[in-house]
């Protein structure tokens, strides 16, 4: 018999009723970036802000890790960056060859540069944007990468790739060098070998 003073007990006459539903949500819907074919080329936590002409003011747009991503296939670099905990976009272009990086007026920390169409809001805009690091290291570090971006972006080869690829091309001429000094050193080993020995009764003859 149900407990007349538990207002949650089941009626005697209430029947069990037991509904399934209507759709199953067995399979987790996968959710696209559009940065699954790019690599990570540099990867710092940043404060992004914007400048707004109508107020004629600095507004912040966010805050998380500025990125320079590049196309596997295509090898062009873009610049994004997330906010922290949502991961809105607040920063989504490509790095082109007239952007010019200029320091913040009293900061060794912050660089501001125009950008003719940022992707971040549909559709896109003209924006000029200032970004600022924890420290000036961070910063300079910044730049390099986004410099050397733009060489990328415009076809050509950073001078540290190329520095790289001449020491690579060094290091296979020593190595060519070196197997080539054994590989002498070797031959003249088995003529010694192959050469006739001279007699002690001849050596006796000849002096």
């Amino acid at each position: 018999m149900a407990d007349l003073n538990d207002p949650l007990a089941p009626k005697e006459d209430e029947a069990d009723v037991h509904f399934e539903p209507v759709i199953r949500l067995t399979e987790q819907v996968e959710t696209k970036t559009y940065e699954e074919d790019e690599d990570v080329l540099f990867k710092m936590r940043a404060k992004l802000f914007r400048f707004d002409t109508a107020g004629n003011e600095w507004k912040e747009r966010g805050t998380g890790d500025a990125r320079l991503l590049q196309h596997r296939v295509t090898k062009k670099v873009r610049l994004v960056m997330r906010r922290d905990k949502t991961l809105k976009v607040c920063a989504n272009h490509a790095i082109t060859s007239d952007m010019r990086l200029q320091p913040n007026i009293g900061s060794d920390r912050s660089w501001v540069w125009k950008v003719a169409a940022d992707y971040a809001e549909s559709p896109p805009t003209s924006e000029t944007l200032a970004i600022r690091f924890a420290n000036s290291d961070n910063a300079a570090e910044f730049k390099i990468m986004f410099e050397k971006a733009q060489i990328m972006n415009a076809g050509g080869t950073p001078p540290e790739d190329n520095e790289e690829v001449k020491e690579e091309e060094e290091e296979e001429e020593e190595e060519e060098e070196e197997k080539a000094a054994e590989k002498a050193e070797e031959d003249t080993e088995k003529a010694k070998e192959v050469a006739p020995e001279v007699a002690p009764e001849e050596k006796k003859e000849d002096q």
